[in-house]
């Protein structure tokens, strides 16, 4: 990658496997079948199955960790360099006394390090200013021509770089500018990284489980108290320098020891001169360096101080600087802060949406991709990161479900935590290498866990021994992968320590600490081939042996990863060990150790792993006795054998390579502390070769027998395949037993020989050779079995013969086969007799019968058979023909004619089965021609006469076959002719028809697919019978009634019963009342059929109640009468009786009144108490005046002839009906004689109808008595004096009253014979309509006002009442409250009740604030109305409604503008669902 540019270009992506589940149920193989691809990417994606989803094992409110701290730019190698160099200038004039300051260059920071490095490839200062070269530096920077800017750098090169170059080559610099930044506002000041003394960071001395950490120092042994405090360094053992392994051999030091080895490793004798507080100078050990500053650094010592350095070291003591000491060896810092899963997902989330300023999953991989190389290579940007990297999972728990019986595991779990794909179990299947190492490897066995957040990364690195490795992520946000093939391994080494050797000069094994990466760009520019994948949740990467991979993670995410050795990794682990000694590097285990322990079992090997051992062994001995022959030769005589295995890693590592030996050591009796392996036999020491001696693990004899173990293991293989070819190829002639076979196989599965080709062929002939044993049992049984033999699928002649043939050339011997040739036998000459009998045909049915009996017996189909079969069910199916068309026979329906003309398709044809098959179809076509006329008959919107449907019957009788749409036509004409029947009883009956059994009629011809001339006259007597309902029930019905029209007719019988009538209102405000006919105690069919209702008068009477008694035309009108007199009788007593119930309540608008003390409940279901309280006149209970219609005063006082002075308080309509009481309009007498009289032109007969005469006639009398008693003597002058008291208070003079507030209309007793000229009850018909608000004219409120002010002016009473009189006209007004008509003698004896009491002064000024309160809000909705009306003239106005304006009381269609007005008022509160000053009352 060029230096400059900004833009990462995506390497090609890696290979992608998506396995079968068959394959993926073998997860090693699956890897060997795919490795000759995948290896050459070095890296590879394999998606499981869809179904594979291990559930997430991890216990996540205990999984705690400490996070690693990554700084993106200090992690690129090219940048790191240059970080440091930076850092080295910034110190350098920090000692100055000045700080650095990068100047900017074209808009981007100058690359310091670059240019320093260009210029010395130049030739160096002096040579490019005397060439004028600045220009050419510039454009190797990158930087554009034309701009002067090669001035420009030869400016910063002089102020900055410059004086740092002197200084390093040794020059004085007495003369340089120490303040070269003082004038420079602009350049940003440069903070030093400090990378050297910040993250040289040493492993913790006991983490058991840092596989990776580098030993470039001896770690001090443990003492017994470290022992004892920390229990994993309990589990310490083998394999490795570090304590990594749980093993034999861990001895403790003494603390001593231990702290001696603190003070540090050696160093080099350099000397630095610090100055002391007297001035002299002092000489002093150097203080102790990192972990890194070992042998090495002898060549890098400073170099002898010049008079610059003295002066400087003498002035800046304190800095301890020194400008040529080397970089200190590269680590990550360890967090100081421990996380949860929770606590880091919320850190790494909220990090990586405040960074991309988005959702973090809706940041693209490729932005964050292109961002994070953009990060890693800028100098500029600081951006840090934590990673959970490394996490030992045996302590905080795999991902993926364990068996280790710590806690039971559900069936599912159980099935991932045994398959081969967890992490946990791939390392120790049984074609892996590692399952033959005891220990677990931390990361190599043992999986490590990594929590990553967006742009962690790890760096460029090959696994341990070079082995392989698969990395699961459970969850989150993709890992984006690069990796290169092991074949450009060295490559990708060479590139990287070109482009950076100030790094591996001190480091030569940088690579395996996994903390420098490389622009992929950049490897790929020098030819290292590199590619990359996005690792998404629930897939596996696999990496190669030696592949170099990288990457980073896209957010936050959980991944679990560990190492696995297959056989083919052997040859690569044995040059990966070669490669460790020639880089001085600890081994992880033992590769020799490996390798002797598989030889010692090789009984227990795969056997294609026994292979690769035995090659890799035979390997090993010729380099060991050439190594021993080597020691012989330096005159090394002694030897003692040494049980390697036993001893800890760090007692048997060579001194010089650091390789774990296993097979042998030199060692020394004079220096018993160290050894080396026989490949470094001149480095052990400098004592005598007399003195050295051979510590070995097996002698020279014994190697040989183990790779002979080894030989016979590996070719045990190939003297059993020699078996089981001489076998399967009869190569001696003789046939082997299934038996002998069945051996072969079962040595083939005890030794676990490779699944290869021969063995596959040897299953394939014993599954053959088994099958055809089951099959011929099979065939011959089935013929002991004779006619009881199971129903399977029989055998041809032709198979039979090839199926002997099959058994014939099988390498093995079956003595079945003489069974088989007995079969074929028996068929061949039942061949023989069924041609015989086909020859002589027509031979008897029976014959060919038992001919195809014996065959079936024979197992085996023989063609001559089917002729036979052929034959006899010709036979059957003519015969079957002639049952079903002849005369005497049952007719058949279409669908058996259908199927006998399918089965004669399917018999063989004849002439006589083809002429039947013709009478057949011609049969099936008549019949279907005139099933389809009776079908059009019935399905016609036209319905046909009875005559035409004879017709069509008649027709279709003739034919052969029974047709269903003719019968039902048939069915259909027989009920019309009986509805026809019906209605002519109806209508000849002696009484009209009742409505219900019209509507049956009605119901019953429709339905009749026939067209019927009387239907026309019923549906018309119907539908006049239900317009006469309709009008009557809006004559009488409020809006909205809750009651029937029945009901309201008939007395109400449950008058006494408070609670019946609440929870009926109740029910009705809630949309919850029950039917009618429910209500009135009648069931459906009562009404349908009025003779089950029953002829016993008394049960009807005692069981259905009155009511059902006026529904049952069969008692006549008589009885009805009746009924309706006990009605009114009961509805009296109930009434009486209710109140004298409501009488003993409390008053609610006493003050001693409560809630608690209130029985009386108004139809809200609240308690009704304080002001605004009415009682009704009637039931005497207690109502809140805003839940139900009241009477209006104002409406009262309205101008109407003759008008009567305000002080006539007792013609006040002062008058209160609760809604349960007045459950009608209560229209006029005038009006119901008018419906009375349209019912007597109705030819039909309704329950309603007869209770409105009954009621009617009831009204009528109620009129007569009252009339008789206003016109007795005592109660003619109590009228007189009322009318001479109101002409009295006419005549007196109020000048404060209004001239244009009326007096309310007075009745006259001199007309009270005339009910016409009597005035009208004010606000008792039409009682929905009564709380209508009207429109307020602008003195309504003065008005209301002066009625208040005349209360305390009212007196009374002003008529005294005998009780003789008053007895008689309360009575009277009790039954005409009762009656639900509107009466003008009811408001007469009204107004002589409330004359001769005091006024009721509370319920006046209860009703001026109801009416107050009501013109209040009316105003609102005078408005809405306003607008209405506008709508509708826009809209152009409706037409009126003829019918409408009929079925309205007269009273409304009378009153004009104003029941306009109110019935819209009414509309608007429905619409807007306003709950007015009463409702309608009902």
């Amino acid at each position: 990658m060029e230096p400059g540019s900004d833009d990462f270009l995506p390497p090609p992506e890696c290979p992608v496997f998506e396995p079968s589940w068959a394959e993926f149920r073998d997860p090693l193989g699956y890897i060997a079948k795919i490795r000759p691809i995948a290896e050459k990417s070095g890296i590879c994606k394999i998606r499981p199955p869809a179904d594979w989803q291990p559930p997430f094992a991890v216990e996540v409110d205990n999984f705690r960790f400490t996070p690693r701290i990554q700084r993106l730019n200090e992690l690129e190698a090219q940048t790191r360099v240059k970080l440091n160099y930076l850092d080295q200038i910034a110190k350098f004039w920090e000692i100055q006394g000045s700080s650095l300051k990068i100047p900017n260059v074209e808009r981007r920071i100058l690359d310091l390090y670059s240019l320093s490095k260009i210029v010395v490839e130049e030739g160096g200062y002096e040579a490019i200013c005397k060439d004028r070269r600045w220009a050419r530096v510039a454009q190797r920077l990158n930087y554009p021509p034309g701009k002067n800017i090669g001035s420009l750098l030869r400016s910063h090169y002089e102020r900055i770089v410059y004086p740092y170059e002197m200084y390093q080559s040794g020059a004085n610099l007495v003369q340089c500018n120490t303040r070269p930044f003082d004038n420079e506002e602009k350049d940003k000041e440069y903070k030093p990284h400090s990378i050297p003394l910040r993250q040289s960071v040493q492993p913790s001395k006991f983490n058991s489980y840092g596989r990776r950490a580098k030993r470039l120092q001896p770690d001090p042994e443990p003492t017994e108290e470290d022992i004892e405090k920390n229990p994993e360094l309990k589990k310490l053992q083998i394999y490795g320098a570090g304590p990594k392994m749980m093993g034999l051999g861990l001895m403790a030091k003494d603390k001593t020891l231990r702290k001696k080895d603190k003070e540090g490793p050696e160093c080099p004798p350099t000397v630095v001169i610090k100055e002391e507080s007297g001035g002299d100078m002092k000489v002093e050990p150097a203080s102790p360096k990192t972990y890194l500053e070992s042998k090495e650094e002898l060549s890098h010592s400073p170099e002898p101080c010049t008079k610059m350095t003295m002066r400087l070291r003498r002035n800046h003591s304190n800095a301890q600087f020194e400008c040529k000491r080397p970089p200190e060896a590269f680590g990550f810092e360890q967090a100081t802060r421990e996380y949860t899963l929770q606590s880091f997902g919320e850190m790494a989330d909220s990090f990586k949406a405040d960074y991309f300023n988005m959702p973090v999953h809706m940041v693209p991989t490729e932005l964050v991709e292109k961002e994070f190389w953009r990060l890693v290579n800028s100098i500029e940007e600081d951006v840090t990161v934590e990673y959970g990297a490394d996490i030992h999972s045996k302590e905080f728990g795999s991902g993926f479900p364990v068996s280790d019986n710590k806690r039971h595991l559900t069936p599912e779990e159980e099935e991932y935590a045994t398959s081969g794909w967890n992490l946990n179990v791939m390392p120790v299947l049984e074609q892996s290498v590692l399952c033959h190492i005891n220990a677990d490897i931390s990361g190599m066995k043992v999986p490590w866990l990594y929590v990553g957040m967006v742009f962690s990364a790890f760096c460029w690195h090959i696994e341990d021994h070079w082995s392989y490795s698969i990395n699961y992520l459970h969850w989150g946000e993709p890992k984006t992968w690069y990796g290169v093939p092991s074949l450009a391994a060295e490559h990708l080494e060479e590139v990287m320590k070109k482009l950076t050797p100030e790094l591996f000069d001190s480091q030569p094994d940088l690579l395996h600490q996994l903390v420098t990466l490389m622009n992929p760009n950049t490897l790929m520019s020098h030819g290292v081939p590199v590619v990359r994948t996005n690792q998404c949740a629930g897939e596996f990467v696999i990496t190669f042996p030696r592949a170099y991979h990288s990457g980073f993670n896209q957010g936050y995410n959980f991944a679990e990863a560990v190492n696995f050795c297959t056989a083919d990794w052997l040859p690569a682990g044995r040059q990966c060990i070669e490669h460790y000694r020639r880089l001085r590097r600890y081994c992880v285990f033992s590769h020799e150790e490996l390798i002797c322990k598989m030889a010692a079992c090789p009984e227990k090997l795969d056997l294609n792993l026994a292979a690769a051992v035995h090659k890799e062994m035979f390997i090993m001995v010729q380099e060991e006795r050439r190594l021993r022959k080597a020691l012989l030769e330096k005159g090394i005589t002694e030897a003692e054998r040494e049980a390697f295995e036993l001893l800890p890693d760090d007692e048997r590592q060579c001194i010089k390579c650091k390789t774990t030996c296993f097979l042998s050591a030199l060692a020394c009796y004079d220096c018993p502390d160290g050894l080396v392996c026989l490949s470094h036999i001149n480095d052990l020491c400098k004592c005598s070769s007399s003195r050295q001696y051979l510590r070995y693990r097996y002698t020279l004899d014994e190697l040989p027998a183990m790779l002979h173990k080894l030989k016979v293991r590996a070719e045990s293989f190939d003297t059993w395949a020699n078996k089981v070819r001489v076998a399967l190829e009869v190569e001696d002639g003789r046939k082997r037993s299934l038996e002998e076979l069945r051996a072969l196989e079962s040595e083939a599965r005890e030794r676990r020989f490779p699944n290869s080709e021969l063995l596959q062929r040897l299953k394939n002939c014993l599954s053959e050779a088994e099958a055809c044993v089951s099959r011929a049992l099979g065939l011959v049984s089935g013929q002991e079995a004779g006619p009881h033999r199971v129903a399977d699928v029989q055998m041809t002649l032709a198979e039979l013969r090839a199926f002997l043939d099959q058994m014939s050339n099988l390498p093995c011997a079956m003595h079945q086969i003489g069974d088989v040739k007995g079969v074929l036998d028996q068929v061949e000459a039942y061949q023989a007799e069924a041609r015989e009998a086909l020859a002589s045909l027509p031979s008897s049915p029976g014959l060919l019968q038992s001919l195809l009996e014996r065959g079936r017996q024979l197992g085996v189909e023989v063609p001559e058979a089917q002729q036979l079969q052929r034959q006899v069910e010709q036979a059957r199916w003519l015969d079957e023909v002639k049952r079903t068309l002849a005369p005497s026979a049952r007719r058949g329906t279409l669908a058996v004619m259908r199927g006998l003309l399918l089965a004669g398709a399917s018999v063989a044809p004849s002439p006589a089965v083809d002429k039947a098959r013709a009478e057949l179809q011609e049969l099936l076509t008549i019949a279907e021609r005139w099933e389809e006329k009776a079908h059009l008959c019935l399905e016609a919107r036209q319905k046909h006469p009875p005559a035409t449907l004879e017709a069509i019957i008649h027709e279709a009788e003739n034919i052969p076959v029974h047709l269903p749409n003719i019968q039902a036509l048939k069915e259909a004409l027989a009920k019309a002719r009986a509805w026809i029947a019906d209605v002519d009883e109806i209508q000849n009956g002696d009484h009209y028809p009742c409505l219900d059994d019209l509507e049956g009629l009605v119901a019953v011809g429709r339905d009749l697919p026939v067209g019927l001339e009387e239907l026309r006259q019923l549906e018309l007597q119907v539908l006049t019978a239900h317009s006469w309902r309709e009008k009557a029930s809006k004559t009488f019905l409020k809006k909205n009634s809750c009651y029937t029209l029945l009901e309201v007719l008939c007395p109400c019988a449950d008058a006494g019963s408070d609670s019946t009538k609440r929870s009926r209102w109740m029910e009705k405000e809630l949309g919850l009342y029950k039917s009618d006919t429910e209500l009135l105690g009648l069931s459906a069919q009562d009404l349908r059929d009025p003779g089950s209702v029953g002829w016993d008068v008394y049960g009807i009477r005692q069981g259905r109640g009155w009511a059902a008694d006026l529904l049952s035309p069969v008692l006549g009108t008589a009885w009805q009468i009746v009924a309706f007199k006990e009605g009114e009788q009961k509805e009296k007593e109930g009434i009486l009786q209710l109140r004298r119930t409501n009488s003993t309540k409390p008053s609610p608008l006493a003050s001693s009144t409560t809630a608690a003390s209130a029985n009386s409940i108004c139809v809200c279901g609240q308690v009704p108490a304080g002001a605004g309280a009415l009682r009704c006149d009637l039931c005497q209970d207690w109502f809140h005046g805003r839940c139900v219609s009241v009477p209006r005063l104002l409406n009262s006082l309205r101008p109407s002839p003759p008008s009567s002075p305000l002080l006539a308080w007792w013609e006040w309509d002062t008058k209160f009906l609760c809604p349960l009481c007045m459950r009608s309009r209560r229209p006029r007498l005038e009006t119901i004689l008018a419906l009375l009289v349209a019912l007597q032109r109705l030819p039909v007969r309704l329950p309603e109808g007869e209770a409105l005469q009954c009621l009617t006639e009831r009204a009528i009398s109620w009129q007569g008595r009252a009339r008789q008693a206003l016109a007795s003597e005592d109660v003619s002058a109590l009228l007189g004096r009322l009318t001479e008291l109101r002409q009295r208070l006419q005549a007196e003079p109020r000048p404060e009253e209004p001239p244009t507030l009326p007096s309310a209309p007075a009745s006259d007793p001199l007309r009270e014979g005339s009910g016409k000229d009597m005035p009208k009850a004010q606000g008792l018909e039409n009682g929905d309509s009564v709380t209508s608000p009207e429109k307020v004219a602008p003195g309504e409120g003065s008005d209301l006002e002066l009625l208040s002010s005349l209360l305390p002016q009212l007196t009374g009473p002003v008529l005294e009442l005998p009780e003789a009189t008053r007895a008689p006209l309360e009575e009277l007004m009790l039954e005409g409250d009762l009656l639900e008509v509107t009466l003008d003698e009811n408001h007469s004896i009204w107004q002589l009740l409330q004359a001769g009491q005091p006024p009721d002064l509370e319920r006046i000024r209860t009703l001026l604030e109801l009416e107050k309160a009501e013109r209040h809000g009316s105003r609102g909705r005078g408005r809405a109305l306003e607008r209405r009306r506008r709508r509708k003239v826009d809209r152009g106005g409706e037409g009126d409604d003829p019918a409408r304006e009929e079925l309205e009381p007269k009273r409304v269609r009378s009153s004009g503008p104003e029941a306009e007005e109110a019935q819209e008022e009414e509309e608007l509160e429905e619409e807007t669902g306003a709950q007015g000053g009463g409702g309608d009352g009902g």
